[in-house]
């Protein structure tokens, strides 16, 4: 199956990748005896661990942490806030003093360390050494799609990594350790509460570019393991990801432990954990006009939309009729975008709402549209980034339609069933606005020419070009 999908940039990629040489056993043999593949690694201090740091390691963190929150709150007016600085908010965090809990749970999968052995003898989870193992494994494809000038495109896996768990979301960034510097990278959250990051322009790497959080250390008692988490690190599978295009050292990261968390990728630090949902949170996404606005969907079932340079965070909530299943702000508003749910709906907001209102949003304001989209759980959605009002939804009842939300009054222009099976991802290409990538239970990706539709040729035809483009972020 295709869980995520994400575009990447034309011209972001290198022209000729990479190729990593393959690690000989010996020099698996080392790293396995080392312990530097196991989750977490040893660049942090565990918690409840107490260890001689570097104070001006230390020190230098936090400054970058400090300095990421400041970039935030710089690149927006703050006079039209009244909400300090989030600086202040990183301050009372205290970042130099960690908690000291020691909680233990119980895990499906023994980690990254634990996932690859040379030979069966050397795994020690393989009761019978001469019988094959079954092998369970998930990896993530990089994808050629060609056009050529008669129209015919060509498609294919251009390379492939394995990937320790089940990959849950991604998030393409161009920010690696170097802020500076321009690169080519997927963030992948999964059912660890890691969120690996694996550079795009590296062919058969067997280790991600970065690892933000996860597991520092592991202790098998009985039946069950007890684990300890790197620093501000999730407690659960990460179910939502979303990169500030401004802010490009910024990502935010969505979990079933019910936090949303604010992330600095040159540091690899957590910067801001926020709490203020009671459920999973299951979908992030940046506000592309405002860069410090973050909008998050829950299972309580409920929407928030923070401000991240505030001291709460937590702007407003919006109550809905069902868990959140993906988020999406219009591109050619600054104050819209629509949330679609497991009850096969979808509603539109207006952040405007919550400045209308003089007590909360979930109690006084209403969504500006609510549309029974589809049949079953509407697992994703997407406007498109060069027509206004063109919106995409795709769903577990197999199809993708699309829509014409204009005056808040949805119409539906296209349904379209395709072999992908249940729909878990779409998205619209941001180079070729009309280009839908599809990906479903059946492990097949589709990319649809929409333009190919007679009904959106003659509504949007005139905009196949590229012309009117969304707001750009460079």
């Amino acid at each position: 199956m295709i869980s995520a999908i994400s575009w990447v940039p034309k011209g972001a990629s290198k022209v000729s990748p990479v190729e990593v040489e393959p690690p000989s056993i010996e020099e698996i043999e080392e790293i396995l005896s080392t312990g530097a593949l196991e989750k977490g690694g040893d660049s942090d201090v565990e918690e409840g661990e107490d260890m001689d740091v570097d104070a001006s390691i230390e020190e230098d963190e936090v400054v970058h942490a400090l300095a990421a929150a400041k970039a935030l709150s710089n690149k927006a007016d703050k006079s039209s806030s009244c909400f300090p600085d989030i600086a202040d908010s990183l301050r009372e965090l205290d970042m130099d003093h960690y908690d000291d809990e020691d909680d233990g749970i119980e895990l499906f999968s023994t980690g990254l360390g634990n996932s690859y052995y040379p030979s069966n003898d050397m795994d020690p989870y393989l009761k019978n050494k001469d019988c094959a193992a079954y092998l369970k494994w998930f990896i993530w494809q990089v994808w050629i799609f060609e056009e050529s000038e008669d129209g015919d495109s060509n498609m294919y896996v251009h390379h492939d990594i394995i990937l320790a768990d089940f990959p849950l979301c991604t998030a393409w960034l161009d920010c690696g350790r170097k802020g500076d510097e321009k690169g080519n990278f997927i963030a992948v959250g999964s059912m660890e509460p890691a969120i690996e990051i694996w550079d795009l322009d590296l062919v058969d790497e067997v280790q991600p570019f970065m690892v933000l959080g996860g597991v520092s250390r592991k202790k098998k008692t009985g039946k069950k393991t007890s684990v300890k988490y790197k620093k501000n690190s999730h407690r659960d599978s990460v179910l939502g990801l979303a990169w500030n295009k401004e802010v490009r050292n910024v990502l935010a990261s969505a979990s079933a432990d019910k936090t949303v968390k604010i992330w600095d990728v040159v540091t690899g630090k957590c910067a801001v954990t926020v709490e203020h949902h009671k459920d999973k949170v299951q979908a992030v996404a940046w506000s592309r006009y405002s860069p410090e606005i973050l909008i998050s969907g829950s299972f309580d079932p409920s929407v928030a939309v923070m401000d991240m340079r505030s001291s709460s965070q937590v702007c407003n909530e919006w109550s809905v009729t069902s868990d959140v299943e993906s988020l999406a702000w219009n591109p050619h508003s600054e104050n819209t975008f629509v949330a679609s749910l497991n009850d096969g709906t979808v509603q539109g907001f207006d952040i405007r709402a919550l400045s209308d209102s003089s007590s909360s949003a979930s109690s006084n304001s209403k969504p500006t549209f609510t549309l029974k989209a589809h049949d079953k759980t509407v697992t994703s959605i997407c406007f498109n980034p060069a027509a206004p009002n063109f919106l995409a939804t795709g769903s577990t009842d197999k199809t993708v339609k699309l829509w014409d939300v204009s005056n808040n009054q949805p119409s539906c222009i296209v349904s379209q069933k395709f072999k992908a099976g249940a729909i878990f991802s779409i998205a619209f290409s941001d180079d070729c606005p009309f280009l839908l990538a599809i990906g479903g239970s059946k492990g097949k990706l589709e990319v649809w020419d929409t333009l190919s539709e007679p009904k959106i040729a003659n509504r949007y035809g005139k905009r196949g070009d590229g012309s009117n483009p969304a707001p750009s972020s460079d």
